[in-house]
């Protein structure tokens, strides 16, 4: 059986916060202690205000590409210039929607750039630089407080093609293989498996959303039972495509 848990003593991130003491701090206050094969999924949003990358766009001047792009978005120029910058290539830029490739490499809107619990009107939270390293520093800073290694995986919102809805998806990890792979396993027939891998940081990622919710203020969540066996991986080297096997690029 896999318990989900929702971290609720999680006080307002500020640049600088250290997220590992923070989440170890708020597990002794929910009376929560860390057990081998626990472990966490972390919202991107206390990740990237923790290391500072948020961005004033009264401070951003637009460029003519991002002037030119906005008239189409529907976003200021401002903001769609924060978008070029952290993008890599623009996909589409129709019926008020951008969709990018980001310099990590995720397919997502706005270049995975957010407005909301963010302060101040005017300000945008971007996704952190390297959300697999993020979630390294984190998991080491939790090992050297608790003494239990503890995988961590860094989940943020996106979209999908063809089906409305949005699922969290994780954008970073470490200490947990992201794939689960089956390949050269027999089927139920006995036959080979050929092609099937499964992405178990993102079904990690969606289950923890459902006690995370996008307005209860849950930063957190500790997901207890899950059995893994393999720690080797992250997302940049295990799950994106190069454009060569993406039909859709």
């Amino acid at each position: 059986m896999i318990q989900l848990t929702a971290l609720t003593e999680i006080p307002e991130i500020n640049v600088g916060d250290n997220i590992s003491k923070i989440i170890v701090a708020a597990l002794s206050r929910q009376k929560i202690k860390l057990i081998p094969n626990d472990l966490l999924v972390i919202a991107q949003k206390i990740v990237s205000k923790s290391e500072g990358r948020l961005v004033n766009l009264k401070e951003i001047l637009p460029s003519q590409k991002a002037i030119q792009l906005a008239r189409k978005s529907g976003h200021t120029p401002q903001h769609m210039e924060v978008i070029l910058q952290e993008a890599t290539k623009v996909l589409r830029c129709e019926n008020g929607v951008v969709i990018t490739k980001t310099r990590h490499g995720f397919i997502c809107a706005n270049s995975g750039i957010d407005t909301s619990n963010v302060p101040g009107e005017s300000t945008v939270c971007l996704l952190p630089i390297d959300p697999d390293l993020s979630a390294k520093k984190i998991g080491l800073g939790i090992a050297h407080s608790t003494n239990v290694n503890v995988p961590v995986i860094i989940c943020d919102t996106f979209g999908r093609p063809w089906r409305r809805g949005a699922i969290n998806l994780a954008i970073g990890s470490w200490g947990i293989n992201p794939l689960k792979d089956y390949r050269g396993e027999p089927d139920s027939e006995g036959i080979p498996l050929k092609s099937t891998q499964i992405a178990v940081a993102d079904e990690l990622a969606c289950a923890a959303e459902l006690v995370m919710n996008k307005v209860d203020r849950v930063p957190a969540v500790l997901v207890r039972g899950y059995l893994y066996k393999d720690r080797k991986g992250c997302i940049s080297e295990s799950m994106l495509r190069e454009e060569g096997e993406d039909l859709f690029l």
